[in-house]
Parts: structure tokens; C-alpha cells; sequence
């Protein structure tokens, strides 16, 4: 018998939303260039974004079990991430438990895994972000974790960590950190106003980024 729980602490839903203002590449850069997983885990189409707490699962390669049994008890607004081996050769999520995520009111589907039925997912515009698109079918024989820490792109991803996706990717971060991300967040995108603010006054790269002292150093010279 292997037994699991589906109860773990989730964040604040007012920082989840917070968070959510923040594309996933601020995030990742906010909190020290950490939490972004492996590139090959993108979006099925670059305008769908989320944010949520991390449900977390692990199947076996090419069965998708556990991921129907975590849509069963995952909470709206969660992130449902699988972790399967990263095994591109198999479909195990598709249009019909899209629609089960759907009506369950849950926030996404991160997955180092297939998925397929992706048109059908596209004009339903639920958040898919997998490894690979496959058509091939899976199984459902072999029972494992879930709500438990799992490697995923090359991060552990915890449950209640909060999953950050948008068009250039996934990023996760450490719930107790999350009050922190958003600040530090804040503080970048003010930044990067400024410098596209003196661009627009008439300034160059080199000024605003402080880097003639630099290439100096480095021993750039160039000829105009």
C-alpha cells in the first residue's frame, strides 16, 4: 500500500497575484538568476501565462496515473507539476483532462513529459507547458507521489512553492522567499524603466550601463 497526502501549506493568494504582475524572466533575475527551469519546457502557445502554487506529482515515464488522480484533488488556482523523467515520446495529457483542470478551476500544467490533442488545448487556453508535443498514447499502471518535492528542469520544486510561467518559460519560488521576490521584483522593473527612459532622452547604452570604465579596463578600443 503506498499512501499519500494531499495537504500541504499553500502561499498567500494576494502574493500569488502580486507575482503574477512579474513576467517569469523578472523573476528569475529578481531573485539572483535562480528558479528557471531547464528552456525545453515551454508554453504550447507563447500567450498563455499563470501563476499559482506548485501541486506536485511524479509518474513513471509514459503512464499518467498519478497526474489524473492529482487533478482529482488539486485546488483552484494550482499549478499541477509532473515530473516524469523527462521522456519526450509519450501524450499523457491532452484536451479531456484539460478540460477536467477546467472545470476544477486549476491554474495550469507545468511538465518535463509529453502532451498532445494541442490545437484542441489551444482554443480551450489552458496553460500547457511541456517538454514535447506527442501523440503517442500512455498507461495507467504504476502509482507514485504526490505533494511531495520533485526534479523537474533541472529544479526541486516544492509543494506550495509558487510556479511562474509566461512565453519564455518556467520559474519557481521557495514560498518562504515569495514576500521578498516581489520587492526585489518591483525594484528591477523600476530599473529597467529608468534605462528605457534615458534611451528615450537621447542617452546611450554605454552611459546608462555605466560601461566605458569597463570596456577601458577590458582594453576596448574602437574606431569611429
Amino acid at each position: 500500500m503506498l499512501r499519500v497526502t494531499t495537504r500541504f501549506d499553500r502561499p498567500d493568494p494576494a502574493l500569488v497575484d502580486q507575482l503574477s504582475g512579474y513576467s517569469a524572466a523578472t523573476v528569475h533575475e529578481a531573485q539572483g538568476r535562480l528558479g528557471a527551469l531547464d528552456s525545453t519546457i515551454k508554453p504550447i502557445d507563447p500567450t498563455m501565462s499563470a501563476c499559482g502554487p506548485a501541486f506536485t506529482v511524479r509518474c513513471a515515464p509514459r503512464d499518467n496515473i498519478v497526474l489524473q488522480v492529482a487533478i482529482a484533488h488539486a485546488r483552484p488556482g494550482d499549478v499541477i507539476v509532473v515530473s516524469a523523467g523527462q521522456y519526450a515520446e509519450a501524450g499523457s495529457f491532452g484536451d479531456v483532462l484539460a478540460n477536467a483542470c477546467v472545470a476544477r478551476g486549476l491554474g495550469g500544467l507545468v511538465t518535463d513529459t509529453g502532451v498532445r490533442d494541442t490545437q484542441e488545448l489551444r482554443k480551450l487556453g489552458f496553460p500547457v507547458f511541456s517538454y514535447s508535443v506527442s501523440m503517442k498514447g500512455t498507461v495507467k499502471e504504476t502509482v507514485g507521489p504526490m505533494a511531495g518535492p520533485v526534479l523537474i528542469g533541472g529544479e526541486i520544486v516544492r509543494p506550495g512553492d509558487v510556479v511562474r510561467v509566461d512565453a519564455d518559460g518556467v520559474v519557481v519560488v521557495r514560498r518562504e522567499d515569495l514576500k521578498d521576490v516581489i520587492a526585489k521584483s518591483r525594484v528591477r522593473v523600476d530599473a529597467e524603466d529608468a534605462y528605457i527612459a534615458a534611451y528615450r532622452a537621447g542617452k546611450s547604452v554605454i552611459e546608462v550601463s555605466r560601461l566605458a570604465a569597463v570596456l577601458e579596463a577590458k582594453g576596448l578600443v574602437i574606431d569611429e
